[in-house]
């Protein structure tokens, strides 16, 4: 309804009221989108010829072949093609035939998947309603028949072709892995490896990493040396024996070692030599502190007492640093008295059979 102010003032407004509607009533939006629904059913070409369909068939079981060959075939490069060190176009050859290997394998096995859902198995939309909570007894028993009526729909059971040949790949798939990490396993018995270093009964202390003989008139009281054992530089496997053999060298005076019984000539005149691999995990312990004499490992913390045997002060290792007994030869180099006593390195390097 329409009001007018009378004419003296000089104004005019119009006042509208609200409609109100009637309790119980909704307003429905007239724009609503509909559902489209779907698409009509375009049969495949394989939905149509059987001959098709076997085409197809084949071609989704040859994918699966190809990936066991790939699978094979790796294998094969591995074997067949060993790389020598030292020269590039033996490693790139191989590591290439391997991953084309691999590569070939894994694509079968996708590529062959994908072609038999697209071309093979049921070819219809649907819409399943989930619920949140476990259904009714009718419910699970509705559900075990539409599995199987999936079983049935992908030809998994009935297309034996297809089935068999992707077991064989899925099988086959996992072997080029199995093989390739294998060969990370050291030709020899890796217990025996750990046993032993290069140390041994006059084998001389020298500068790492020049390989310059250390003398005992070179080491002073609070000095730190890095020590690896001569002739390193011509070992076939250098890094490997580096990691068991390196070695601290420090001098304290004779008074402030803690000797044990049996240990009395594994210094000379205060001067001792430590496994430099820290017994919690093996990180190298390069860390000395000279007016305490201790060693910091920097990995996690672990601190080794050097007047009392390496013992553990702090942190996770479990054992203390294993001791390299020495001496001095005739012209007064520092020599080994024999190999470690001990074994060197975390405590999961001491394997036993």
């Amino acid at each position: 309804m329409a009001e007018q102010d009378s004419a003296d003032t000089g104004t005019a407004v119009e006042k509208h009221e609200v409609p109100t509607a009637a309790p119980g009533t909704a307003v429905v939006s007239s724009d609503r989108v509909e559902n489209p629904g779907f698409e009509p059913h375009r049969p495949r070409v394989s939905d149509l010829s059987p001959e098709k369909e076997k085409q197809n068939e084949r071609r989704v079981a040859g994918l699966f072949f190809a990936s066991m060959i790939g699978a094979v075939g790796s294998i094969v490069a591995y074997i067949a093609l060993p790389f020598e060190p030292g020269d590039p176009a033996s490693v790139q050859l191989s590591n290439m035939l391997i991953g084309l290997g691999i590569a070939l394998s894994m694509l079968g096995i996708g590529f062959g998947a994908i072609h038999w859902a697209k071309s093979l198995m049921a070819n219809e939309h649907a819409v399943e309603y989930r619920h949140p909570v476990r259904g009714t007894e009718e419910t699970r028993a509705r559900a075990v028949e539409i599995f199987q009526l999936g079983n049935k729909e992908s030809g998994f059971t009935r297309r034996k072709l297809i089935r068999n040949s992707l077991i064989g790949a899925l099988a086959i798939f996992p072997l080029p892995a199995v093989v390739l990490f294998r060969g990370l396993a050291p030709d020899e018995d890796p217990v025996e490896l750990f046993k032993h270093t290069m140390w041994d009964t006059g084998v001389r202390l020298t500068r790492d990493p020049d390989g310059t003989p250390i003398k005992a008139s070179d080491v002073t009281i609070g000095s730190a040396f890095h020590v690896i054992p001569e002739g390193l530089g011509e070992s076939e496997h250098k890094l490997e024996e580096k990691a068991k053999a390196a070695v601290l060298l420090m001098r304290l005076k004779p008074e402030d070692l803690t000797v044990s019984a049996g240990r009395e000539d594994w210094n000379y005149q205060g001067i001792v030599a430590y496994s430099k691999i820290c017994t919690h995990v093996g990180c190298p312990v390069a860390l000395y502190e000279q007016q305490t004499h201790h060693l910091l490992c920097p990995c996690h913390q672990s601190q080794f007492d050097i007047k009392r045997e390496a013992e553990v002060i702090f942190g996770p290792a479990k054992r203390p640093l294993p001791q390299l007994p020495i001496t001095i030869d005739s012209e007064g180099y520092l020599v080994a008295r024999s190999d470690f006593e001990e074994p060197v390195g975390p405590s999961f390097w001491e394997r036993s059979l």
